[in-house]
């Protein structure tokens, strides 16, 4: 029996993202513009392949040749006769649309690796009887043998992601530890050069190690020269050929989208971050489009040192009603923003408003889609020239409905009131997370002319009554911070709504008064707790690590809740009605301005003035001490992790919606149809060179990957 958290359910939820009323609404050349944006999106998404796993990318193109063939019911005639029950069939087509959902093997929410729900002999069965092998069997063949291993294997280090002993990862090549990451990220610094469109490749060279950084590029000669060899590191340059399309500067609504396109295809075609960083300063200054975008090697969530951009590109069309909310709360950012718990020092000099729009997804490329974002990521950028919030309201819709019967670890009188409410609550969450979570707090600085960004003479630190530390000229959150960065900002950012859901004035914008307004804070209070039990779901005891930023801020904050004490936040160990462990949390109303706001007070003031002077030391102590899971203190995190186990529910998958261009008009249709097998054999060959980095990997597998293709 294959442990559950490693496969997908035949019964796992599947939402449709539904944006067909909003691209009717749009105008011919506005369509053609969200058509030519998501077809970028999508071509570049497949670089998400390279970046998750080995073998990630022969998996994708064996399943591409196998249904651009056949259709799924004509494939259930095949597996039928290929001696396939029908629960066996239902599990491949759930693998499937779980590697496409995820673009790749491993889940873009918790990065397990997920492996197909039926022996291999059957998987086999089916491929070899499809359409697809009867026509190019010795390719096929090659296809299977390139992949099979990997594909079902469950090797302790290949059940999540990671870096060294720690999982896997094609960031890094396998040979690379943490140390070659901090190598790499002080080489990349004394370049001012940015990690986040590069991985790293060790090589031997006559005993000596030789660091390949290869930067997503489409040509492999130009700006690119400029990365010269250090002889004390041993770099030198490699390009990677990505397909990214930008053909829609036709159909640009004005002169920023335009040089924003502009700036992207040249970043793209040279792999310059400094040209995606002057696309996203257009793309700031292009207040309110009706059809909204982004592209590039965004979040870095998934690069283990947690620097490296994975690549994901979005296309959305404005919700008018629910934007007019956000502008409302955007309006009372400089009023809501001296609320927070920090001093005035710590906070920008200026509230940069950005734009912050609820939207419905028309694409969204990459391996996995939030309810929020806000971008970009660039430091420098959101410090002092702005960002941009969008709320995904599609997402929220379906994302987060659930039946009562599959609520768990809720008190039987909880559970009406938090299906109600769980949709609004999570609204007002996403609104204040994204916009005065990431939007606020300042970093300390001193350029690269010695300048300070704030009176050194007059700021002190409020927890020790010391002069600050700050970040030295090239230094940023992500290089500084590295592994907790990510997860720590979520935690910093989700604590700031919390905080801010009190106020009256926050509920009033969304709709929110009287009876009602209580019960929203006091389901999204509660939704936090329950969130940070069932993030032990994301935490591996075998490496002691976390696999989700989110998940692990949110057990952060639950830990923190449950150090206040008074009792605010109770958990216990119970048995369940089917006799099996379980667990019961409570959450005391009338407690959480009081007792629950004071303890998120004293903790957002402390993670914001440790990320205000760049305490590494103090934020990883502070930070890895509630993240730690063990089975001692007043609760047993590792048996309740067991238990959320054994109770958890798979995360829902989404179909989207995709375009085509005929007879001059632009509608949905299935993607990928142009270029298939050329699309597919340079995927192939970009993989394929690549093998030889994955040696230092155990396994028959990785030498059959490099024999066969």
């Amino acid at each position: 029996m294959v442990d559950s958290q490693y496969y997908l359910p035949n019964d796992i939820g599947v939402s449709a993202l539904d944006c067909g009323e909003a691209f009717r609404l749009l105008s011919p050349q506005e369509k053609m513009y969200a058509h030519y944006l998501s077809r970028a999106a999508w071509y570049g998404g497949l670089a998400v392949l390279l970046q998750t796993s080995p073998e990630s990318a022969n998996i994708f193109v064996l399943l591409q040749k196998i249904f651009r063939k056949q259709t799924p019911a004509q494939l259930e005639q095949v597996a039928t006769a290929a001696g396939l029950s029908a629960e066996e069939y239902q599990a491949f087509l759930v693998y499937a649309a779980g590697l496409y959902a995820n673009m790749g093997n491993y889940k873009s929410f918790g990065d397990t690796k997920f492996i197909p729900n039926l022996p291999k002999e059957k998987l086999e069965a089916l491929m070899k009887a499809s359409q697809a092998f009867q026509e190019q069997p010795a390719e096929m063949e090659a296809l299977w043998d390139s992949c099979s291993c990997p594909l079902f294997s469950l090797e302790d280090k290949q059940k999540q992601l990671g870096l060294g002993d720690k999982g896997i990862t094609t960031y890094f090549s396998g040979n690379c530890c943490l140390e070659d990451a901090e190598l790499a990220q002080k080489f990349l610094d004394s370049k001012k050069l940015s990690a986040y469109n590069t991985r790293l490749f060790k090589r031997d060279n006559g005993g000596k190690a030789c660091y390949e950084v290869r930067l997503a590029s489409a040509v492999q000669k130009g700006q690119n020269d400029s990365f010269t060899q250090e002889p004390s590191y041993d770099v030198k340059p490699y390009c990677t050929r990505d397909r990214f399309g930008m053909k829609n500067l036709a159909y640009a609504a004005n002169e920023n989208q335009r040089k924003m396109l502009e700036e992207y295809r040249r970043s793209f075609t040279f792999g310059s971050v400094d040209a995606h960083k002057e696309g996203s300063r257009y793309w700031i200054k292009d207040k309110g489009p009706i059809v909204e975008s982004y592209i590039g090697f965004i979040e870095s969530y998934r690069d283990p040192f947690g620097s490296r951009g994975e690549f994901e590109g979005f296309v959305a069309v404005v919700n008018k009603a629910m934007s007019e909310r956000f502008a409302k709360l955007v309006g009372s950012a400089e009023v809501l923003l001296p609320e927070l718990p920090w001093p005035r020092e710590f906070e920008k000099d200026t509230f940069l408003k950005p734009d912050f729009t609820s939207l419905d997804v028309l694409t969204f490329a990459g391996s996995g889609i939030p309810a929020g974002i806000n971008i970009p990521n660039y430091d420098d950028i959101r410090q002092s020239e702005g960002f941009k919030n969008v709320s995904l309201g599609n997402v929220l819709a379906v994302a987060y409905a659930t039946q009562k019967e599959k609520l768990t670890f809720l008190e039987e009188e909880d559970k009406d009131l938090f299906i109600k409410w769980k949709g609004p609550s999570f609204e007002v969450q996403v609104g204040l997370h994204e916009l005065l979570g990431h939007g606020s707090g300042k970093l300390f600085v001193q350029d690269d002319k010695g300048k300070f960004n704030f009176d050194k003479s007059k700021v002190t630190n409020p927890e020790t009554g010391e002069p600050v530390s700050l970040f030295l000229h090239l230094e940023t959150w992500d290089s500084k911070f590295s592994t907790i960065a990510s997860s720590y900002e979520e935690c910093r950012a989700e604590c700031v709504g919390l905080y801010l859901c009190l106020k009256n004035q926050v509920l009033s914008i969304f709709g929110h008064d009287g009876q009602d307004a209580e019960d929203v804070v006091y389901v999204n209070w509660l939704s936090m707790v329950r969130a940070g039990l069932l993030g032990l779901e994301f935490y591996t005891p075998e490496s002691k690590s976390w696999r989700q930023a989110h998940m692990q801020a949110r057990f952060v904050i639950l830990r923190v809740l449950l150090e206040a004490g008074e009792g605010l936040v109770g958990l216990e160990e119970v048995t369940g009605q089917d006799g099996k462990p379980d667990a019961r949390i409570t959450l005391d109303r009338s407690k959480i301005h009081t007792v629950g706001k004071n303890a998120i007070h004293r903790f957002l003031c402390k993670l914001q003035v440790l990320k205000s002077t760049a305490d590494v030391e103090g934020g990883r102590a502070l930070y890895d001490g509630y993240s730690t899971v063990s089975d001692s203190g007043a609760h047993n995190f590792l048996r309740l992790r067991e238990t959320v186990l054994l109770r958890k529910e798979a995360r829902k998958m989404f179909v989207q919606a995709n375009t085509r261009v005929s007879d001059s008009c632009t509608y949905l249709f299935l993607r990928f149809q142009d270029e298939a097998e050329q699309l597919e054999a340079d995927l192939l060959e970009m993989n394929r060179r690549d093998a030889p980095c994955w040696s230092a990997l155990k396994g028959q597998h990785v030498r059959i990957l490099v024999k066969n293709i």
